[in-house]
């Protein structure tokens, strides 16, 4: 907040108390009776302003000197905001730094209690795998002293054999072992391989059977085309038979055809009296010239038939 000017108070205490001392002394009229001489008005208008005035220098002085606190006061509030900002602002990195190093520290417990918890589970592994090492051991232990007579028995047949050592006899049962596991071995194998070549036996004999099935069934299909093919030649040749039988009968009803057309042209030709020139192999030509003679003869027999009744229809309108 800034602070005020001397002419603006003054302006302001002018203003307000001025006016408020204005309609004070207009609420008080003076009857011209009373009223003294002008010059004491004057002076008691003068006094009257003098004292409005101190009034006013002393109000002035009061207001600037009140501003002038509240200035400071509010200098002063705005310092201590400044320096409370900082606190806040400290307070918080404060408050920040805390939750972090709590959330470390959380961390780091919860951490450690996994590692604990881990480390009691791997307790807890190993002390069952150590029982189960003594329980093996005990066991070893056992089977150590049930053994311990088949190595007075070696110890024994060393005394009576060629071996020296029990480790000889060791390997030379090992060496056996291993001979018997190869012929064993070798022998499953000599097994397999007869297992295979019964299968690949078996398996080529239904091939072949299956083969032999299919020739059976396609010789069985080609005897059954060869029989229909036999019966169809029959039938075709019954019916070249049959067709050679009708060519013959055709051929012999074309020539009769043929030594018909031929007479019967040659007669024609006789009425005609024209000696026709027509080959004896054109029967075609001779049946065109037989029609011919024919239409020729039906109409000639039409205007005959057509004069004679003429002449009968003239006969009776004489009479």
């Amino acid at each position: 907040m800034t602070t005020m000017d001397e002419e603006d108070l003054s302006e302001y205490f002018r203003i307000q108390y001025g006016q408020k001392l204005l309609k004070l002394l207009m609420k008080f009229p003076v009857s011209e009776e009373e009223s003294p001489s002008p010059s004491i008005r004057l002076l008691e208008k003068k006094k009257e302003a003098k004292l409005v005035h101190q009034a006013m220098e002393a109000q002035k002085e009061a207001f600037k000197t009140r501003m002038e606190a509240l200035n400071n006061r509010w200098e002063e509030l705005g310092s201590k905001e400044i320096q409370l900002k900082a606190y806040i602002r400290k307070f918080e990195q404060f408050i920040q730094e805390n939750d972090q190093k709590r959330i470390r520290a959380l961390k780091k417990a919860n951490k450690e209690r996994e590692l604990k918890k881990q480390r009691v589970k791997e307790l807890a592994k190993a002390k069952i795998e150590m029982a189960a090492l003594k329980q093996q051991h005990q066991k070893l232990y056992n089977k150590l002293q049930q053994y311990s007579i088949f190595n007075k028995y070696l110890e024994k047949v060393v005394e009576v054999s060629e071996f020296e050592e029990i480790r000889e006899v060791i390997g030379r049962y090992k060496t056996l072992v291993g001979m018997h596991r190869d012929l064993v071995q070798s022998a499953q194998e000599g097994m397999e391989m007869i297992e295979q070549a019964k299968v690949r036996l078996a398996r080529y004999k239904e091939e072949k059977d299956d083969e032999m099935l299919q020739h059976n069934n396609e010789l069985a299909r080609l005897q059954l085309r060869f029989d229909h093919a036999r019966s169809d030649v029959i039938v075709w040749e019954s019916r070249w038979a049959h067709i050679q039988n009708t060519a013959a009968k055709k051929t012999l009803m074309l020539g009769t055809i043929k030594m018909a057309t031929l007479n019967l042209f040659q007669s024609v030709a006789k009425q005609m009296k024209e000696a026709l020139m027509v080959p004896v192999e054109d029967t075609h030509k001779q049946l065109d010239m037989i029609q011919q003679f024919i239409q020729d003869l039906s109409d000639i027999w039409s205007e005959v038939k057509k004069k004679e009744q003429n002449r009968s229809l003239t006969g009776m309108n004489k009479e």
